[in-house]
């Protein structure tokens, strides 16, 4: 009899938030594949892209380091961040492997597979374009701020972000995945510089209207100053269906516990507050609503535990 094909889970997103989710989806019986942002213009990443017109490497060395089941001094040396040396002060070693991938392939995506190979990668892993781009917001008061870096950092409230070069070619192989997949996750994340700069891709939004599986969003638990001050979890999924329509998401995934008083002091100081569940108005907007308890208890500050979103997310393979 033959083997009955793995389920297909396929998670979107960059910044810090994919890595949480992915290191608990490795584990499960699935066909994985993990579609990154490449519009990281700060940091490491913003110099190799500046200096050497590739898409940038940083999202795409955590993705890796997270589905990898390499020996963990070979992920500390992948990880590792030189602190001093005029040229190389700030780089990551993972970042720089990438680079000179990219280099020797003449080819960013071809160059992650060979990293991903070495390291034992568990899943695909696709950069949302093979190519160099960059994020760019309207903010509300009419005015564009370029660069993924700058716009949280404009204290000026955002209308919408758009690419460049337009239009972004997305990796064929990264639409198809989204196509084909059995559930497509939207992972957390900075709103409109990590979430939104895959989705707004205009073959990605249209694969996420067409594709069979189950849409959900894992909400951000905290608000982000420069990003969603004072948004609910209903302004989150506003903001994507302003952008890339409505039929794009039919779930979202929410924290429902009362977060701890010395918590959100720390987070006050940052301008950051609780995304208040707004559950009435997510279902007028036909979103089912997935409540649990999803925060890692061991952590000072607030993140996604991994084995709890990845179990709840297993279980909707079901």
């Amino acid at each position: 009899m033959p083997k009955k094909p793995l389920p297909r889970v396929v998670v979107l997103g960059g910044g810090t938030g994919m890595p949480v989710l992915l290191r608990g989806l490795k584990s499960f019986p699935i066909d994985l594949s993990a579609i990154v942002t490449v519009a990281d213009d700060g940091g490491s990443s913003g110099r190799l892209r500046e200096e050497l017109s590739m898409p940038a490497p940083g999202d795409i060395r955590n993705v890796i380091a997270a589905l990898s089941d390499a020996e963990p001094m070979l992920l500390d040396l992948f990880q590792h961040r030189f602190r001093n040396g005029n040229g190389l002060s700030g780089h990551s070693m993972g970042n720089l492997l990438l680079a000179a991938m990219n280099s020797i392939t003449g080819d960013f995506f071809h160059g992650i597979k060979e990293i991903s190979r070495v390291l034992n990668v568990k899943g695909n892993i696709f950069p949302i374009a093979n190519q160099n781009m960059f994020l760019h917001a309207e903010m509300m008061d009419g005015s564009v701020v370029s660069g993924e870096s700058k716009i949280p950092a404009s204290g000026k409230k955002i209308k919408r972000v758009f690419l460049s070069p337009e239009p972004v070619q997305p990796l064929p192989e990264a639409v198809k995945a989204v196509k084909e997949a059995d559930l497509v996750v939207i992972a957390p994340g900075s709103l409109y510089t990590s979430t939104l700069p895959n989705m707004i891709v205009s073959q990605i939004g249209d694969a996420l209207r067409e594709t069979q599986g189950e849409v959900v969003y894992v909400c951000n638990v905290m608000t982000q100053h420069g990003e969603t001050t004072d948004y609910t979890a209903s302004d989150h999924v506003q903001a994507i269906q302003d952008h890339i329509g409505e039929g794009c998401l039919h779930s979202i995934v929410v924290h429902n516990q009362i977060i701890d008083d010395e918590v959100r002091k720390m987070y006050a100081v940052e301008h950051a507050s609780p995304v208040i569940n707004d559950q009435d108005r997510l279902r007028e907007m036909g979103i089912n609503v997935i409540e649990g308890d999803i925060i890692d208890p061991n952590q000072t500050s607030l993140r996604h535990d991994t084995t709890k979103v990845a179990k709840l997310l297993y279980s909707m393979l079901d």
